[in-house]
């Protein structure tokens, strides 16, 4: 997801490398911190598949610094990225928010809606963390408070996520 990141941050117009690493913290950083161990050698790897170019400016006080911008080629492994998310990435919601924080650069509205119709698809598959032999657990079943807690937490936020999708694929279907 972090090539990911990358490729979308910089869609939206070239960027030095240290607001590049701090927009993607801002991103993931929260769930999964990013470390320059991980980024530079992402990027190094972006650059020698062109995917990214990256030339030096000069920077506010005497140091230069290297500025990233998007190559064509780069712009299209993005795109198809977004258009066909890799399975873990619709079913993971770390991931799939990645997808989604980039979704609207897609430009068309089939692509979009068949990456959000993936996504209602797997939320609407019957779930759970805990069973009885083959029979899903409820919630007033667990025992352990914080596995319930988990329980509650995790069904809140699938059925505000469905809600959202469904409202959101119905209104681009009444403004097709």
């Amino acid at each position: 997801m972090l090539e990911l990141a990358i490729l979308g941050f910089l869609a939206e117009g070239p960027l030095h490398g240290y607001e590049l690493r701090r927009r993607v913290a801002q991103l993931t950083g929260y769930t999964r911190p990013v470390s320059d161990g991980s980024l530079y050698p992402a990027i190094n790897r972006m650059v020698r598949d062109g995917w990214l170019t990256r030339h030096a400016e000069p920077g506010k006080a005497a140091a230069r610094r290297q500025v990233l911008q998007l190559t064509e080629a780069g712009r299209s492994e993005l795109l198809r990225r977004l258009r066909k998310p890799a399975e873990v990435e619709i079913t993971d919601l770390t991931r799939f928010l990645t997808i989604l924080a980039f979704l609207s650069l897609l430009p068309d509205d089939r692509d979009r809606q068949a990456v959000l119709r993936r996504r209602l698809a797997f939320l609407e598959q019957p779930a759970s963390f805990f069973y009885d032999g083959d029979r899903p657990l409820r919630a007033r079943e667990i025992a352990d408070p914080y596995r319930r807690g988990m329980f509650v937490i995790a069904g809140a936020t699938s059925r505000a996520e469905r809600a959202w999708l469904r409202n959101l694929l119905a209104d681009d279907a009444h403004a097709a």
